[in-house]
């Protein structure tokens, strides 16, 4: 028997199914994801989160694994590199923003140890279970968003931050009937 998954995982694509099934929804910890995942949100703002996980290894080798102390030492010409790489999004606003994350990154981390630490305490430590309505955003993604630009961070917006919430499993938000909501 097939499985039900949630409605926006329709594609056929093994990258996206991989992605519903293993990784959204699921409570992560890990600083390096929570990082890439961050500026992968960030990436995707006015394009679909399929085109984003097709170019998710080509990202991990351009920007370093997402190593923050690499990224946010990057030069003039290591932009130019970026801007050239096809497997990439070549926006400048935005690989300006992955340079500035790691800043803004690097300084949260002095200051509160880390994503894991600071996003986490916003829940309490535990994901949001929400009924499988659509949301785009709430209060709590307005309020990260906000405090997370305050600290220098780009490409943070309230609907790209509950896209991250829901990605990284702080938010959990499968369908009512999506077989993985039980799980």
């Amino acid at each position: 028997m097939a499985s039900k998954r949630c409605g926006w995982a329709n594609s056929a694509n093994p990258l996206y199914l991989d992605y519903h099934d293993n990784e959204w929804g699921v409570p992560c910890h890990d600083e390096r994801r929570l990082f890439e995942m961050l500026n992968l949100e960030g990436a995707q703002a006015g394009l679909s989160w399929e085109t984003v996980l097709n170019k998710r290894e080509s990202y991990r080798l351009a920007f370093d694994s997402w190593d923050a102390k690499k990224i946010a030492k990057y030069d003039a010409a290591k932009v130019a590199e970026l801007l050239a790489n096809p497997g990439i999004i070549r926006n400048k606003l935005k690989v300006a923003a992955a340079i500035t994350n790691a800043q803004a990154y690097l300084r949260l981390c002095e200051e509160l140890g880390g994503l894991d630490a600071y996003l986490w305490a916003w829940v309490k430590g535990k994901p949001i279970k929400n009924k499988g309505e659509r949301i785009i955003k709430t209060e709590l993604s307005d309020a990260i968003s906000k405090d997370l630009a305050k600290r220098g961070f780009k490409f943070v917006g309230s609907t790209i931050i509950y896209a991250y919430m829901q990605g990284i499993g702080m938010v959990q938000d499968h369908a009512a009937d999506c077989d993985w909501r039980k799980k």
